[in-house]
């Protein structure tokens, strides 16, 4: 990293940095298409067209007599704190730094703590997270996504000044799993539970799947291509239905570099934003696998979904290459009628794609399950303006490329290869447990209609994507033919159309059931919970000020898509994202991720004072014991 490269970087701006999108050239045939932009956003906004927002066309009198929310809504908030609604109350279960064994120290607010100490504590920046019941156990599990360099390190300067602080940093990277217990009526860590553990950047795991064993996945220290180290930038994840953890690895790019800062990578490398300069982690300075000169097929070995037993301590990660290599979000899955497995997946990046696996194998339970995630086939959405859409089939034939293996490697160049529709960053991605529905947060898109992709593919507005320069966001849906998630075809709509009418009155105010009471912007985390209500957790801009006047802090928001009605539940601290989320069997208890608070300095939750600030994980109850969601 370069000293001119500022902590706020994001991880797609500083791909842009190295490798510079070329404008979307193809925009004017957007304009001139036979459904226009503003016909399309005009349909959408007025429920005039195919594209309509669920439940926008229902009078507010239906409305009221279908409410299904537990709670009334809560308005925006710009404190340092966690607010939620009457009745209900938030506590903190669990930080980053916090023991998980006994003999570990507890966190020290002047050292932030040591390589030995992050290595035996809970992880940074928690992302994605589910609860296990295992033999009266609870288990929680949670990805530790990355670092703020600037308050891990106690320079404050952003910059890892030796290989200790380096280590420290590594170590607060990968998975966290922990055994937690209600007792007296407030959730605690066990400590010392034989379940508990870390799973780092250094931790053993097996590569599986069409592409273990491949020429392009083999290494000097790893001369078989069947076997790796480590995980890391891991954001959401996803639950099997035989109960194991999928942790999603997603921006893993930005953290190879090059002693030779002038070396080039390869341009399959590229693609990926794998560059000669990393994101300040400087991990190849006490790690040469981490230097993609010497070796250069180590960026091949990341960027997958992991599959976790948290019920078994001993057992090995496992690296999924069936479900693909890119910037994963999270992984859906779901039991088709058939029994196969299905998986949806999104890649976070602007105008990437987004994905299906569909498994060769059926679940039946009590069998073995290693092979379901293992064999199958993977897919790309395209989307088409008349609200109907198909999965095209990633295969040799279809894509050109010589191998499944190869697919499964260069994922990002096989979706370009068969005209996959580029999407407004695709996040999260949930099933309606009481159909089959299927919801995808796009978060946003500063270059939509603007620039181009990584791969050159353009970005125009259209379809999902209905609004240039899409700084807001939207949650797309979509419903299997015939309720056969392994159809190649789907139809589709727009749930919500993030916006702001506080400052506009066009498409950018958002659709119809985005109010001055409920606005948001950049939905990114999205759930269901077993009533069928659509949980929403926000990752955008916290100015509070031009675009984003009168949206605050980020937040939680809960939806009907039956009404499409959307109410604000909580609020996070100052400069937070609110992300992950679960519930503890009973649903008496909601877990929610709060990850990076203060990273442009301005916080100190949870501990107030002039602590240091620090990712947490909080339980929210009813006062009344009642059920959360």
């Amino acid at each position: 990293m370069t000293s001119d490269k500022k902590d706020n970087v994001s991880f797609d701006d500083f791909d842009e940095i190295n490798y510079p999108r070329p404008e979307d050239c193809d925009f004017d045939q957007v304009v001139e298409s036979a459904i226009s932009r503003r016909g399309l956003l005009g349909g959408v906004l007025a429920m005039g067209s195919f594209a309509t927002l669920g439940g926008a066309l229902v009078p507010a009198s239906a409305r009221a007599a279908t409410d299904r929310f537990a709670f009334n809504a809560i308005g925006i908030s710009t404190a340092d704190d966690i607010i939620v609604p009457a009745g209900y109350k938030a506590e903190v279960i669990v930080r980053w730094g916090d023991p998980l064994f006994a003999d570990a120290p507890e966190f020290d607010h002047a050292t932030r703590g040591t390589a030995e100490s992050q290595e035996r504590a809970f992880g940074d920046n928690n992302d994605g997270m589910d609860v296990f019941s295992h033999e009266g156990k609870m288990l929680l599990v949670a990805n530790n996504e990355y670092t703020n360099r600037s308050i891990l390190s106690v320079t404050g300067d952003n910059k890892l000044l030796d290989e200790g602080e380096i280590t420290k940093g590594m170590m607060a990277h990968g998975v966290s799993v922990l055994e937690i217990a209600d007792v007296d009526g407030a959730w605690q860590v066990v400590k010392d539970s034989p379940y508990n553990r870390r799973i780092t950047p250094q931790t053993d795991m097996a590569l599986t799947g069409p592409a273990a064993g491949h020429d392009l996945m083999k290494t000097a220290a790893d001369t078989t291509g069947t076997t790796s180290k480590g995980t890391w930038n891991n954001c959401g994840n996803g639950v099997t239905p035989w109960g194991t953890y999928l942790a999603c690895e997603e921006n893993f790019n930005g953290y190879f570099s090059a002693e030779d800062e002038a070396h080039e990578v390869a341009a399959e490398l590229q693609r990926y934003g794998v560059s000669s300069r990393d994101w300040g982690y400087s991990w190849a300075s006490i790690d040469e696998r981490f230097d993609v000169a010497k070796n250069p097929n180590e960026p091949n070995r990341a960027g997958y979904v992991v599959e976790i037993d948290p019920t078994d301590p001993t057992s090995t990660p496992r690296k999924l290459t069936a479900l693909g290599r890119f910037k994963h979000e999270n992984a859906e899955a779901v039991v088709n009628n058939d029994g196969r497995i299905v998986v949806y997946m999104g890649d976070d990046e602007r105008g990437e794609f987004m994905y299906r696996f569909v498994s060769e194998g059926v679940f039946a339970p009590g069998a073995d399950t290693n092979s379901l995630l293992e064999s199958g086939t993977l897919s790309v959405a395209k989307f088409y303006e008349n609200g109907t859409g198909e999965w095209l089939e990633l295969t040799p034939e279809t894509t050109g490329m010589a191998s499944a293996a190869e697919i499964c490697i260069h994922t990002r160049q096989a979706g370009s290869a068969v005209g996959g529709t580029t999407m407004d960053r695709p996040e999260w991605i949930t099933a309606n447990p009481n159909k089959a529905e299927i919801y995808c947060a796009l978060t946003n898109n500063k270059n939509r209609g603007v620039k181009t992709n990584a791969g050159g593919n353009a970005t125009p507005v259209s379809g999902p994507n209905p609004r240039e320069a899409n700084n807001y966001g939207q949650i797309v849906r979509w419903w299997p033919e015939n309720a056969d998630h392994t159809a190649s075809g789907f139809t589709w709509d727009l749930y919500v159309l993030a916006g702001n009418p506080v400052v506009h009155d066009d498409a950018y105010a958002g659709s119809d059931n985005v109010t001055t009471d409920n606005m948001f912007n950049s939905p990114d985390g999205i759930k269901f919970d077993s009533n069928g209500l659509l949980w929403i957790q926000t990752d955008g801009n916290y100015s509070n000020e031009g675009d984003f006047e009168g949206q605050g802090n980020n937040q939680m928001l809960a939806g009907d898509p039956a009404t499409g009605e959307i109410r604000r539940f909580l609020v996070g601290p100052n400069e937070c994202e609110v992300t992950g989320l679960t519930w503890s069997p009973d649903r008496r208890t909601m877990f929610v991720g709060i990850q990076h608070p203060g990273e442009d300095g301005n916080s100190h939750w949870p501990e107030g004072g002039t602590s240091v600030p620090r990712s947490a994980v909080i339980a929210v109850t009813r006062e009344d014991g009642g059920l959360v969601g």
